[in-house]
Formats: C-alpha cells, sequence, structure tokens
C-alpha cells in the first residue's frame, strides 16, 4: 500500500487524491457513453454534471462523515475537516448531495431529472468501486480483526494499524469494491431491456443497500450500534433499501415501459 505515490517538490500526490479523480473521469465517461447510446441528446450535458456532482458528493462524503460520526473530534480540529486522506467519507452523504446538484443543475436546464439518474446510476456505483481501491491504498474503510491468520495486514502509517495494530483484518473494502462491479453489471444488463424510467437508480440504491448492510458486519471503523443492534450505516442503508423499494414498486404507475430507440438504416 502506497498512501504517497511521490512528490513534486515538497508536495505529496496521494494516491487516495489521484484514485478518486480518476473515478469521478472514468463515471462521467461512462454516463456520457449511456446518454448518447439513449439518443436523447443529453450528453452534451454529462460532461458538467459529472463535474458538478463529482465535486458535491466528495464534500457531501466528507461533510456526512465529519458531522455525523467524528463531529466529537473535528469540532476540535476543524483545520483538519479537509484531511480526507486521514480517512473519513461516507458514500452515503456524497450520493444524497451529488444528486441534489445534480437535480438542481437538471431543473436550471430542463432536462429529465429521472432519465439522467438512471443514465448514471451504473456510472456512481462503478465510481463506488473505484472509490473502495483507493479506501485501501489508504489504509481506511477497513474491516476488523478476523481472529485468524486470513486477513490484510495494514502498514504502520495507515489508520487501520492504528486502530488494530498488526491484527489480520477482513478485506471489506476489497469486497464491496468486487460487490460494486457486480452491481455496475447487473444495471447495464437491466438497462438493456424495456424498463419503466426512473425504476434503474431505484434498483442500484437497493443493490447498494443490502450490500452495505451486510459488509457492515465486518467493518470494523464505525463499529458502534446506534439503532438497536444496528450500525449508523446499516441504519441508512435500511432506510434507503425501503425507499428506494417503494419508488421501484410504485414507479409504473401512471408510466410507461421505456423502450431504447431504434436506429435508421
Amino acid at each position: 500500500m502506497h498512501q504517497i505515490l511521490f512528490t513534486i517538490g515538497s508536495f505529496p500526490i496521494r494516491s487516495y487524491g489521484l484514485i478518486l479523480s480518476l473515478s469521478i473521469l472514468l463515471a462521467t465517461g461512462v454516463a456520457y457513453f449511456l446518454a448518447k447510446a439513449d439518443g436523447k441528446g443529453t450528453e452534451k450535458y454529462v460532461v458538467d454534471l459529472g463535474i458538478y456532482c463529482g465535486l458535491a458528493g466528495l464534500l457531501g462524503a466528507r461533510l456526512w462523515d465529519v458531522f455525523f460520526f467524528d463531529w466529537d473530534y473535528y469540532h476540535n480540529h476543524l483545520t483538519e475537516l479537509l484531511n480526507v486522506w486521514q480517512g473519513g467519507m461516507a458514500i452515503q452523504g456524497g450520493v444524497l448531495l451529488g444528486v441534489i446538484v445534480g437535480v438542481l443543475y437538471c431543473r436550471h436546464h430542463h432536462l429529465d431529472v429521472v432519465h439522467l439518474l438512471d443514465v448514471f446510476a451504473p456510472a456512481i456505483v462503478l465510481g463506488q468501486s473505484l472509490g473502495r481501491c483507493a479506501n485501501l491504498l489508504n489504509g481506511d474503510a477497513f474491516g476488523a480483526p478476523t481472529g485468524t491468520g486470513y486477513g490484510i495486514l495494514y502498514p504502520a502509517t495507515t489508520l487501520a494499524h492504528h486502530v488494530y495494530g498488526d491484527a489480520p483484518l477482513w478485506p471489506a473494502e476489497i469486497w464491496e469494491g468486487q460487490l460494486d462491479l457486480a452491481i455496475f453489471a447487473i444495471l447495464l444488463l437491466y438497462r438493456a431491456f424495456p424498463h419503466v424510467k426512473g425504476r434503474a437508480f431505484a434498483l442500484y440504491v437497493m443493490l447498494y443497500s443490502a450490500a452495505r448492510f451486510a459488509l457492515e458486519f465486518l467493518r470494523g471503523d464505525y463499529a458502534e450500534k446506534v439503532v438497536g443492534p444496528l450500525t449508523s450505516a446499516q441504519t441508512t442503508a435500511s432506510v434507503f433499501f425501503v425507499l428506494a423499494l417503494l419508488a421501484f414498486l410504485l414507479l409504473p404507475h401512471g408510466q410507461k415501459a421505456k423502450k431504447r430507440p431504434k436506429k435508421s438504416d
């Protein structure tokens, strides 16, 4: 694991920031491809949306973590609020603020919000998968001790080592990244068939929430129970899953199944 890849003078190029930047660029590229394939002419807005929503997502992920999980620490260390390489990004906050900014952008340009949510759903989860690679290299979003000789050993410079030392930890962030890739493939397959507008995004929220809920049992950070036996992330995932399920079931009413445009010969 290399938290710092190289330096330019005294400025460190961190693997965490570099991979997060690449995840935004690649996710935007996927969204552009999907928007162009839909033939609605919305691809010309995708680059701007990707940049605005990506930056909003990073900010939302950080603020969600700071204010919901780590405020006891950061209210006395305000100068470290943006030190994301120390660990501390919550994907729920990132998706929430990113979607809010995306909706505002779409309304300003009179775009179909629900359609673009469907377009961006596979791109978002691909970006999340790459983001977990950043977590692995940075040594955060780590698992709990396995209690066996199996697991990941983190370097002494990482937050995971600071918390658990040389104990082997579950590869929670690796498995989440792999599940995100599986969700990415499922969403692409789902979009290949006629479907009700809005259901692709609802399916993304359901699948990711279910995966996150299950993997939280292996996480070693933020493992405190907040609602009965559930952690904060499991509580949030449960709420999002229920809301997405309701949307998935209710969306067909009053809508027609979406069909891909036919290509002219």
